[in-house]
């Protein structure tokens, strides 16, 4: 007899980000995978999210809580309607020697997340493990965002589905467009021989592809109340532009402090 070992070959190496959707819209990606053996390939496709074990390993107290605000937890936020965020077409069936399967994704966020995210993986013959991809993703609710800065929020969310205290006076109010989010930037200056060269960061600007709004190609942005920031020894690299749909712009963001700058302060 003859021993041969089962070999795959995969279009996407570790993770596969769809990017951002807006929420309660969907999105789909592809990815092949190729059997290289000389045998016929039964397999299945496997989601963490879907585990019989998930529910143990959530006993756990979080990553923010017990080490430090890393996002390492590879089963992110979920649906609020129980249904998986992620979804794989076909789950299960064999690839014949030398032939390809394609696998479609569908991410289907039903609310606003920057932390969608799974762990999928190929298994062959029901039991050996033969490549792993990371699936990640993110929704919003307006197709226009800005993001950057140190996290003000935790990578696990609850499901139960209750609105922020700045959400709901936001509503009595009768604020359609939801509450201000905040970013914060922190911007570090050291006094020296390269005193004058700024401290830099980077805000990102983006716009998402979405079918509400296929006839408008960009978006518009601008940043107000600008006098008051450089009085401070801030600069915005970019305080107005466009974006087209599905693109993302770093706008920088410097600062220098001012000749009265006290640094006990």
């Amino acid at each position: 007899g003859h021993g041969v070992m089962p070999s795959i070959v995969c279009s996407v190496e570790e993770v596969l980000d769809m990017g951002y959707v807006l929420a309660r819209e969907k999105a789909t990606s592809t990815f092949e995978i190729q059997n290289t053996s000389t045998l016929t390939l039964r397999y299945s496709i496997q989601l963490d999210s879907l585990s019989s074990t998930r529910d143990k390993d959530q006993q756990r107290l979080p990553s923010f809580i017990t080490s430090s605000l890393q996002r390492t937890e590879i089963v992110g936020t979920q649906n609020y309607n129980g249904l998986s965020v992620f979804s794989i077409f076909p789950t299960e069936g064999e690839i014949v020697a030398g032939k390809s399967q394609d696998f479609i994704v569908t991410f289907s966020p039903d609310h606003e997340s920057l932390y969608y995210s799974d762990r999928l993986k190929v298994v062959l013959f029901g039991k050996k493990i033969a490549h792993v991809i990371h699936l990640k993703g993110a929704a919003r609710d307006h197709p226009m965002f800005v993001e950057g800065g140190i996290p003000l929020d935790v990578p696990i969310e609850s499901l139960a589905v209750t609105l922020p205290v700045s959400s709901q006076e936001a509503l009595k109010e009768g604020n359609l467009q939801g509450p201000v989010k905040s970013i914060l930037l922190v911007l570090e200056h050291i006094e020296g021989e390269n005193s004058l060269v700024p401290a830099m960061t980077e805000l990102k600007v983006g716009a998402i592809r979405t079918a509400q709004f296929a006839s408008k190609k960009n978006v518009e942005f601008s940043f107000d109340n600008l006098s008051l920031l450089q009085e401070k020894g801030f600069t915005i690299g970019s305080v107005k532009g466009t974006i087209d749909r599905g693109q993302v712009k770093c706008i920088s963001v410097s600062w220098v402090p001012p000749a009265d700058f006290d640094v006990s302060n």
